[in-house]
C-alpha cells in the first residue's frame, strides 16, 4: 500500500501546528506553493492536496492574486464536531490534562440495532471495547465502540485496544474509516452513566450515536459516545454554498 496517505496526514498535522504555534504563527498567509513546497519536502501536486483538504475544512482560504490565507478565527477553536479528533488531543485542547481511566474489552452478539449499523446478521459475533476519558483525573468521556469480529484479520491483546479505534481497525482489520454520520442529541444519565461519570441520575449529557464508513461506503464499526457538559466546547462549520 502506498505511504502517500499517510505522509500525507503527518505533514497536514505538521502544517496545522505550524500555523497555530510554529513557524507561521504570525502570519496572515503561507509561503507560495513552490517555497513551501521544498521546506516541507514534497512535491507542489502532493502540496496542493494537502491544501485542499485544509481548505475544505476551512483552516485556509486560497485567493487567486492573493495567496494562501490562514483562517485563525478558525484554526483557533479547540473541538469542531464536523472534524474528526482523537479524545486525548480533544480534552488537551480544551486545556485539560487527559488520560484514559480503562479500557474494557469484551466480545458478544450484535442486537438488532448493531446488526442494521454494521449491516451484519443479528447475533454475528462483535468486539466491543468500552473507554473512559478522564480531564484532570475526572470522568470526561465514555465511549462504546462495536467491530464486526469477522473483520479481525490477527491475534490482539487488550492492550492493543487502549489505541485510539482507528489504529486498531487499520492494523488487526486491515480497513480504513473514510466518514461517519452520527446522531447528536441530548440525553439525562441513566443509573449506569451516572455511576461511570459520578454524576446525579438524570445529569444532561452529549450523546453522538455514530457509524464509521469506509471508501466504498461499507460500515466499519459503531460508536456510542457520552460527554460531560463543561469540558468541551463543540463548534460546527458549514460553510454557504
Amino acid at each position: 500500500m502506498s505511504t502517500q496517505p499517510t505522509q500525507n496526514r503527518t505533514i497536514r498535522t505538521q502544517l496545522l501546528s505550524d500555523m497555530r504555534d510554529g513557524l507561521y504563527a504570525a502570519c496572515e498567509r503561507l509561503p507560495r506553493e513552490s517555497v513551501l513546497a521544498e521546506t516541507l519536502g514534497i512535491s507542489r501536486t502532493q502540496l496542493r492536496d494537502i491544501l485542499a483538504s485544509l481548505e475544505r475544512e476551512g483552516y485556509i482560504t486560497r485567493r487567486h492574486g492573493v495567496g494562501t490565507i490562514i483562517n485563525r478565527h478558525v484554526l483557533n477553536v479547540h473541538t469542531r464536531m464536523d472534524i474528526e479528533v482523537e479524545f486525548l488531543d480533544m480534552i488537551r485542547r480544551n486545556g485539560h490534562q487527559p488520560a484514559i481511566a480503562y479500557v474494557r474489552v469484551s466480545e458478544g452478539a450484535a442486537d438488532a440495532k448493531t446488526a442494521a449499523q454494521l449491516r451484519i446478521a443479528q447475533g454475528a459475533p462483535v468486539l466491543r471495547a468500552a473507554r473512559l476519558c478522564t480531564a484532570d483525573g475526572v470522568p470526561a468521556i465514555y465511549c462504546e465502540d462495536v467491530v464486526d469480529k469477522s473483520l479481525v484479520q490477527a491475534a490482539y491483546t487488550e492492550s492493543d485496544l487502549k489505541q485510539p479505534i482507528f489504529h486498531f481497525l487499520q492494523e488487526f482489520c486491515g480497513v480504513y474509516p473514510y466518514l461517519d454520520l452520527a446522531d447528536i442529541r441530548a440525553v439525562a444519565a441513566d443509573e449506569t452513566l451516572a455511576e461511570i461519570f459520578q454524576i446525579p441520575v438524570g445529569t444532561p449529557l452529549l450523546n453522538m450515536d455514530e457509524v464509521d464508513y469506509d471508501i466504498d461506503g461499507n460500515p466499519v464499526f459503531c460508536s456510542m459516545e457520552y460527554f460531560v457538559d463543561g469540558y468541551f466546547r463543540h463548534a460546527v462549520m458549514r460553510k454557504k454554498l
